[in-house]
């Protein structure tokens, strides 16, 4: 389908703000299959808006507007549309309560504030109800318009969740019945995903699989239509038993869920502590573990032991070790899990070392290779990886390995 995008605000026009969403939402659309013909960034001026959005639905066969759907006085999206398309604005209360219960304000003046998002031009639906903001759609003249706030990563959500989903269904004007569910992996290559499961749209139009790589992850959207609530149930629960048995364990998550999250439950409920060695990564696994609400039940600390003097000194990695198989080795990294673990009393102990580059590799050891230690009370076992991409991104993908390997051992 061909598209259009218009994003909206003062912050955006004044240069305050880099417009990210825009770039985001053309890039996500067009890996969907849709042609983006025109993105348009205008100021919070609603005679503007409306003209703006106007235009885009003379050319484009479907629209998607960023911003300004916020409770503050400056956010002027709706009132503009239900005033371009002459739709008057109607009070939604089901979509009230749902931002409500979502929200962390309990102050009786910003819950009133919130009023202003349920507020909607005629015909509005909300692209997620248990989702807790902003964000809808439309169809004007068959062609449909989605609405999604400004803030990027609810953004983002939204846009990969529900805007392509139902865009890669859409069949006109009727609104049908439609589940929706994304699916996160870690360590499986889009094209080995898509072999497994792409024959699940054997089913037809009613079933649509999209793949979406969100470095170092994969996430795998489902998306299943149809007329009646039943049979949308019994092709989503068979879609979604295929899926899990054909990815098994490259499968981590569902919906929001992050690596982290998982790792977290997984610990806690067996009652098991961890406790992390990082050189390479420089504290990018404990930080992504404490930013998970109540980690401190299961993560004991960590240790960023860069220099190989403090791998000696606080983790105890004997210097023969080092001197005999370098820094970046499978001994290293075992040393290194079995010192945090001694040093913490941890049930688990993770660690990771490795070349993120741009330089210092070899031929044996090359830019990208990552060593991974886990010790636990029955022994020790390592890892050795050899990752692409830039610095940042064998940081990132190492630090995601070492919660991989502590996740999939829990599964064990």
């Amino acid at each position: 389908m061909i598209g259009e995008i218009i994003a909206i605000g003062d912050e955006l026009t004044s240069g305050r703000i880099l417009n990210t969403t825009s770039y985001f939402a053309a890039s996500q659309l067009f890996a969907a299959g849709h042609e983006i013909v025109a993105m348009t960034t205008v100021g919070d001026d609603p005679g503007l808006i409306g003209r703006t959005l106007l235009t885009s639905l003379e050319r484009a066969e479907f629209v998607v507007v960023t911003g300004g759907l916020g409770a503050t006085t400056d956010d002027l999206t709706s009132e503009a549309v239900a005033d371009a398309l002459d739709r008057p604005s109607i009070f939604y209360p089901d979509i009230l309560a749902q931002i409500k219960n979502s929200s962390r304000e309990t102050s009786r003046e910003v819950l009133h504030s919130l009023e202003k998002l349920a507020w909607l031009p005629e015909g509005a639906h909300a692209l997620k109800y248990d989702a807790g903001m902003a964000g809808y759609f439309l169809v004007h003249e068959g062609k449909p318009v989605f609405f999604l706030p400004g803030v990027p990563h609810e953004m983002k959500e939204l846009l990969v969740e529900t805007v392509i989903s139902r865009l890669a269904v859409w069949q006109g004007e009727e609104v049908r019945q439609v589940r929706q569910r994304l699916y996160r992996l870690f360590g499986l290559p889009e094209v080995e995903i898509n072999r497994r499961i792409g024959h699940l749209e054997k089913y037809g139009p009613q079933v649509k699989i999209g793949y979406y790589p969100v470095f170092p992850e994969v996430h795998v959207s489902l998306t299943v239509s149809g007329k009646e609530r039943s049979e949308v149930d019994v092709l989503t629960r068979d879609s979604e038993n295929e899926i899990f048995s054909r990815l098994g364990e490259h499968l981590f998550g569902v919906e929001n869920e992050t690596l982290e999250m998982v790792v977290g439950r997984m610990l806690a409920g067996k009652k098991l502590t961890l406790a992390v060695a990082e050189s390479c990564t420089g504290g990018r696994i404990g930080h992504r573990l404490t930013k998970v609400p109540g980690s401190s039940d299961y993560f004991l600390g960590g240790v960023i032991a860069y220099s190989n003097g403090l791998k000696e000194k606080l983790l105890g990695v004997p210097a023969r070790t080092l001197l005999d198989h370098g820094a970046v080795s499978s001994e290293t990294a075992r040393a290194m899990a079995e010192g945090v673990r001694q040093a913490t009393g941890a049930d688990i102990g993770i660690s990771v070392t490795g070349i993120a580059g741009p330089s210092g590799g070899s031929a044996e050891k090359p830019v990208g290779t990552v060593c991974f230690g886990l010790a636990i009370s029955g022994g020790t076992r390592d890892f050795r990886h050899t990752f692409g991409g830039d610095r940042r991104q064998v940081q990132e993908i190492s630090s995601s390995q070492a919660l991989d390997i502590v996740r999939r051992f829990l599964m064990d």
